[in-house]
Protein backbone atom coordinates (compact mmCIF):
# COMPACT_ATOMS: atom_id res chain seq x y z
CA UNK A 1 0.00 0.00 0.00
CA UNK A 2 1.75 3.70 -0.95
CA UNK A 3 0.99 6.75 0.83
CA UNK A 4 -1.28 8.00 -1.50
CA UNK A 5 -3.85 5.04 -0.92
CA UNK A 6 -3.65 6.09 3.19
CA UNK A 7 -5.15 9.83 1.71
CA UNK A 8 -7.88 10.68 3.19
CA UNK A 9 -11.46 9.31 1.59
CA UNK A 10 -13.67 11.74 -0.50
CA UNK A 11 -17.29 11.83 0.34
CA UNK A 12 -17.80 11.98 -3.21
CA UNK A 13 -16.53 8.46 -3.69
CA UNK A 14 -18.85 6.43 -5.60
CA UNK A 15 -19.51 2.63 -3.71
CA UNK A 16 -17.63 0.93 -5.72
CA UNK A 17 -14.56 2.76 -5.47
CA UNK A 18 -14.89 3.56 -1.43
CA UNK A 19 -15.24 -0.57 -1.52
CA UNK A 20 -12.36 -1.19 -2.95
CA UNK A 21 -10.14 1.16 -0.98
CA UNK A 22 -11.94 -0.18 2.32
CA UNK A 23 -10.69 -3.89 1.08
CA UNK A 24 -7.00 -2.78 0.44
CA UNK A 25 -7.33 -1.42 3.49
CA UNK A 26 -8.39 -4.53 5.40
CA UNK A 27 -5.98 -6.51 3.55
CA UNK A 28 -2.75 -4.21 4.91
CA UNK A 29 -4.32 -4.73 7.72
CA UNK A 30 -4.33 -8.15 8.11
CA UNK A 31 -1.40 -9.00 7.03
CA UNK A 32 0.11 -7.27 10.18
CA UNK A 33 3.47 -5.69 8.58
CA UNK A 34 2.35 -2.09 9.06
CA UNK A 35 3.65 0.03 12.11
CA UNK A 36 1.26 1.05 14.96
CA UNK A 37 0.89 4.92 13.77
CA UNK A 38 0.26 3.93 9.90
CA UNK A 39 -1.82 1.12 11.05
CA UNK A 40 -3.89 3.74 13.36
CA UNK A 41 -4.23 5.91 10.26
CA UNK A 42 -5.37 3.29 7.96
CA UNK A 43 -8.26 2.40 10.26
CA UNK A 44 -9.59 6.03 10.33
CA UNK A 45 -9.83 6.20 6.80
CA UNK A 46 -11.17 2.55 6.90
CA UNK A 47 -14.02 3.82 9.26
CA UNK A 48 -14.72 6.54 7.09
CA UNK A 49 -14.88 4.68 3.88
CA UNK A 50 -17.19 2.32 5.48
CA UNK A 51 -19.30 5.46 6.63
CA UNK A 52 -19.53 6.10 2.70
CA UNK A 53 -20.37 3.04 2.20
CA UNK A 54 -23.00 2.88 4.32
CA UNK A 55 -24.23 6.20 3.25
CA UNK A 56 -24.54 4.57 -0.24
CA UNK A 57 -26.02 1.43 0.63
CA UNK A 58 -28.95 3.46 2.36
CA UNK A 59 -29.81 5.87 -0.03
CA UNK A 60 -29.94 3.28 -2.52
CA UNK A 61 -32.24 1.32 -0.60
CA UNK A 62 -34.16 4.03 0.14
CA UNK A 63 -34.86 4.45 -3.82
CA UNK A 64 -35.74 0.81 -4.11
CA UNK A 65 -39.75 -0.07 -4.94
CA UNK A 66 -41.63 -2.99 -4.67
CA UNK A 67 -43.81 -4.15 -7.69
CA UNK A 68 -47.55 -5.11 -6.44
CA UNK A 69 -49.53 -7.32 -8.11
CA UNK A 70 -53.12 -7.33 -9.20
CA UNK A 71 -55.27 -10.28 -8.39
CA UNK A 72 -54.49 -11.88 -11.59
CA UNK A 73 -50.65 -11.74 -10.30
CA UNK A 74 -49.92 -8.86 -13.04
CA UNK A 75 -47.47 -6.03 -11.83
CA UNK A 76 -49.96 -3.56 -11.10
CA UNK A 77 -47.86 -0.62 -10.15
CA UNK A 78 -44.94 0.16 -7.38
CA UNK A 79 -44.92 1.03 -4.02
CA UNK A 80 -41.81 1.98 -1.53
CA UNK A 81 -39.88 -1.15 -0.12
CA UNK A 82 -40.55 -1.33 3.33
CA UNK A 83 -37.61 -1.07 5.44
CA UNK A 84 -37.35 -2.95 8.61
Amino acid sequence: MTDSDAAPAPDDLDFESALKQLERIVQTLEQGEVPLEKSLELYEQGTKLKAICDDKLESARAKIEKITLDGAGKAAGTQPLDVE
